[in-house]
């Protein structure tokens, strides 16, 4: 069973920077799809980045293109979110999720294992 643990979530204002981390246990994450959504208060969770097994595999969502980052280090079996340049529409609950296909994938459905999240509040 793999689990998830995000952190690094907090208060921030806009223009500032966090890192978001999720720290993976159960199975190595060199073996693992990961990703990040996010859910805005009253809104449905929606994707945000995502990376294949192979780091070459990225994908963003076009609202955070340019701004985050996703990257992975398989020797502490930990996935980052480098959040720049942050707005407050970026004021969500955010998510790690892990999948077994090869490349990433930007849909729920795409992965099997999910993180209890990580509030990220963005002030103006």
């Amino acid at each position: 069973q793999v689990q998830l643990v995000e952190s690094g979530g907090g208060l921030v204002q806009a223009g500032a920077s966090l890192r978001l981390s999720c720290a993976a246990s159960g199975r190595a994450t060199s073996r693992l799809s990961m990703g990040w959504f996010r859910q805005p208060p009253g809104k449905e969770r929606e994707f945000v980045a995502a990376i294949g097994r192979s780091s070459g595999s990225t994908g963003y969502a076009d609202s955070v293109k340019g701004r985050f980052t996703i990257s992975r280090d398989n020797a502490k079996n930990t996935v980052y979110l480098q959040m720049n340049s942050l707005k407050p529409e970026d004021t969500a609950v955010y998510y790690c999720a892990a999948g077994s296909s090869f490349w990433y994938r930007d849909s729920l459905s795409g992965y099997d294992h999910w993180g209890q999240g990580a509030q990220v509040t963005v002030s103006s």
